[in-house]
C-alpha cells in the first residue's frame, strides 16, 4: 500500500477489518494527514478505500472542511478531493480555501497520483461559491486580497500535473464554477445548475472565470452567460461544452462523481509520464501562437522519449498484450 512515507514522522500501522492504515504523517506547510475510515454515512466506501483526513497540527481541533482519500486496488492512482463543509454548501471561506491549498501544494509533488477528483460530500450542492456573510466583515482591501488568493488557487488547481476531474451533483454557483473550470475536465448530473452568477451580486467573476469561461464555450455564450448571471442544467451545459458529461442522477445524488471516476478509469491505464506532457504541451500550447506551440510540443514529447513507459509501450504493441506502465 503506498503511503506517504517521505513525509511519515512517527508512523503506527494498525488494521481495521480487512484495511491496513498507516496514521501520522507530516505534509506540506505543517499540515497533518492522518489515515482514518470515515464514519459518516455520506463518506462509506468500499474496503479498498482509505480516508485521509488533513488538518491543521498547530490547531488539531480545527473543522474538517476539505479531506482527501486515496483509492486502492483496481483505482490506485486515483485521488478524491472531498468538500465537506456542509454547513454553509461548501462556499470559499478562509479555513476552506486553506485546506484546499494545503491539499493542492501536496498534490502537486506526489508522482503516484494519476488522476484527482473534486467532489462534495454535501448533497445538493458541489461548491456554492463565496461566503458572502464572511466576505461582509472584510474591508475593501481585505477583500480583494482574499479574492487574489482565490484565483492563486484556481491557478494552482489548473497547474496541477495530472488529469483532474469536477464531479459536479449540485450547485456549482460563482467561485464554486470557477473551481470546476480550473479542472481539466467536468463531468455534471442533469440536474445541476452552474453559473457565473457575479453580476447578480454586483461583482464580476474574480477567480478566473472570465478567462476560463470563454476559453470552454467561446466568447459570446460566455459573454451572455456572465452578462445576463444565468444558470444552465447539466444537460445545457454539456451541449455548450462547459462540461464533458451530463447523466441522469441517480438514488444516492452522486451520479456525476461516478462518471468522474468512470473517466479517472479510462484514463488510469494510460502510460502517466505521456499523460502529463500531454496536459503540460496543451496547457501551455493554447496560450501561444501554433508555432510556438509546436515547439513546446517538441518539448514535452523530447522528455517522454528516454522514459521506460514509452519502451514497454512499444513491446507491448509488438508482442500484442496490454502494457504495464509504472510511470517511469
Amino acid at each position: 500500500m503506498t503511503t506517504l512515507r517521505r513525509f511519515a514522522v512517527g508512523v503506527r500501522t494498525f488494521v481495521r477489518g480487512h484495511i491496513k492504515l498507516d496514521c501520522a504523517f507530516t505534509g506540506l506547510h505543517g499540515t497533518l494527514f492522518e489515515a482514518n475510515m470515515c464514519e459518516t454515512k455520506k463518506c462509506v466506501r468500499p474496503v479498498n478505500v482509505v480516508h485521509w483526513r488533513a488538518f491543521c497540527s498547530q490547531r488539531p481541533n480545527r473543522e474538517v472542511e476539505v479531506n482527501m482519500r486515496r483509492l486502492e486496488a483496481e483505482d490506485n492512482g486515483v485521488v478524491e478531493v472531498l468538500m465537506c463543509r456542509e454547513r454553509a454548501r461548501n462556499s470559499l471561506g478562509r479555513v476552506f480555501v486553506g485546506q484546499m491549498r494545503e491539499l493542492v501544494s501536496f498534490l502537486h509533488n506526489d508522482s503516484a497520483v494519476r488522476v484527482v477528483i473534486f467532489r462534495s460530500l454535501v448533497p445538493g450542492v458541489f461548491c456554492a461559491g463565496a461566503d458572502l456573510k464572511e466576505r461582509a466583515q472584510m474591508s475593501n482591501s481585505e477583500a480583494e486580497h482574499f479574492v487574489h488568493g482565490l484565483r492563486s488557487l484556481m491557478n494552482e488547481i489548473a497547474a496541477l500535473p495530472m488529469p483532474t476531474v469536477a464531479a459536479v451533483d449540485g450547485f456549482a454557483l460563482g467561485g464554486g464554477l470557477e473551481l470546476a473550470l480550473a479542472c481539466d475536465l467536468r463531468t455534471a448530473a442533469r440536474t445541476a445548475q452552474m453559473g457565473l452568477i457575479e453580476t447578480t451580486r454586483g461583482l464580476l467573476p474574480g477567480a478566473g472565470g472570465s478567462q476560463r469561461l470563454p476559453r470552454a464555450v467561446g466568447f459570446a455564450v460566455a459573454k451572455e452567460l456572465i452578462f445576463t448571471g444565468r444558470r444552465v442544467g447539466g444537460q445545457q451545459a454539456l451541449e455548450l461544452g462547459m462540461v464533458n458529461r451530463a447523466v441522469a442522477q441517480n438514488q444516492s445524488g452522486d451520479a456525476a462523481y461516478r462518471e468522474a471516476l468512470n473517466l479517472a478509469r479510462e484514463i488510469l491505464p494510460q502510460a502517466p509520464v505521456a499523460v502529463r506532457m500531454a496536459k503540460e504541451a496543451m496547457n501551455r500550447g493554447i496560450e501561444v501562437d501554433i508555432t510556438t506551440g509546436m515547439v513546446i510540443e517538441g518539448m514535452c514529447y523530447a522528455r517522454v522519449i528516454p522514459t521506460r513507459d514509452r519502451q514497454e509501450g512499444m513491446a507491448a504493441f509488438i508482442e500484442k498484450r496490454r502494457p504495464r506502465y509504472t510511470g517511469e
